[in-house]
């Protein structure tokens, strides 16, 4: 007679299961680290702990390549070297220094934040996550970002090139089935962070994004995970085939997009700023040409409009010469001629 082999139970598969993620985790720390060790790049923002430099940094190097951030970077912090300087800059100024970096909301959003901490915290940072998520136009990323980067918490957080690598190793290759859902994706960047080290794994993981593991051509060949990364037989096989991903249909020049033309009206109100040409602002009639060379007066309408999103956004003023509004849907309505200028 032969005895019959004792029945796993779910816990002990379960057991398992998560000693052998444990391990995984464990695994890719090394690998991951040890190539960052070698491969890091000397960028102004990883020699410093200082709060709102790291600030600076991570507001511009929000959808700017970090190339193009190092000199406004430092240009920046050299015009408003504090955050008490920056708080009390003219919101022109700020705008202007921020010129070439694109997105100017975020200028605006940099200087709200740093009024609130000289408002609210006598000038001090809050150094944890929450106290930051409490300052204006500062999202869960950048929370995180500042609490490891300036303060050392050892906290997750997740941007796209974080993200991606996280997915890939973890889950899969992304796609429309076996996308993971932002909690599902940072609840694996909170059980990786090596305790007592969060501040170079964050840096790794994004520096790792950021040259290797590319959302286009990630190096699978050469890559010190690809070992135990969910998403590299798919990802090969892919680049094998030559497949990409493209659209099919045509998008619209980005020249003719209204974000081209936000950062088109401030840079022409910037220029005239500067170069005292016009320091009062500029009409809207002769904005337009300067804006869209085949500006029109059926175009009126549609610049009034953008004009009046950066006055939401406090990058530009609007100022009328009388009190009529104007009604976007209402044919034929009297915008006038108003005076366009930085706040």
């Amino acid at each position: 007679m032969t005895s019959a082999e004792p029945a796993t139970s779910l816990g002990e598969i379960v057991a398992s299961d998560a000693d052998a993620d444990a391990e995984k985790r464990a695994w890719v720390r090394g690998r991951l680290l040890a190539w960052f060790a070698s491969h890091a790049r000397d960028l102004p923002w990883r020699r410093t702990r200082n709060p709102y430099r790291v600030l600076v940094s991570e507001i511009m190097l929000q959808q700017t390549q970090v190339d193009r951030v190092i000199p406004h970077y430092e240009r920046f912090l050299g015009a408003f070297p504090t955050v008490d300087a920056l708080a009390a800059a003219p919101t022109a100024e700020v705008i202007r220094l921020w010129s070439g970096l694109g997105y100017n909301r975020r200028a605006i959003n940099l200087q709200r934040a740093a009024q609130a901490v000289v408002e609210r915290h006598d000038g001090t940072f809050p150094c944890s996550v929450e106290g930051l998520l409490a300052l204006p136009g500062i999202g869960p990323y950048t929370a995180g970002a500042v609490a490891c980067f300036a303060f050392e918490r050892d906290v997750a957080f997740i941007d796209t090139n974080m993200r991606r690598v996280l997915h890939r190793l973890f889950i899969g290759p992304e796609g429309e089935r076996t996308t993971a859902s932002e909690r599902a994706t940072l609840a694996i960047a909170a059980a990786i962070v090596p305790p007592g080290n969060g501040w170079t794994w964050n840096q790794a993981l994004i520096e790792f994004g950021a040259l290797h593991c590319t959302a286009r051509r990630p190096a699978c060949v050469i890559c010190p995970l690809r070992d135990r990364c969910a998403a590299a037989p798919t990802i090969q096989a892919s680049l094998a085939m030559g497949t990409s991903k493209s659209k099919s249909t045509r998008s619209m020049p980005f020249e003719q997009t209204n974000r081209y033309a936000r950062g088109r009206v401030v840079e022409v109100l910037r220029w005239a700023t500067d170069t005292g040409e016009d320091e009062e602002g500029i009409r809207l009639r002769d904005l337009g040409p300067r804006v869209r060379p085949t500006f029109s007066d059926a175009d009126i309408p549609w610049l009034y409009g953008v004009v009046e999103g950066l006055q939401r956004d406090g990058l530009a003023r609007v100022v009328r010469e009388d009190d009529t509004a104007y009604d976007h849907g209402e044919a034929g309505g009297d915008i006038g001629n108003p005076m366009v200028r930085l706040p």
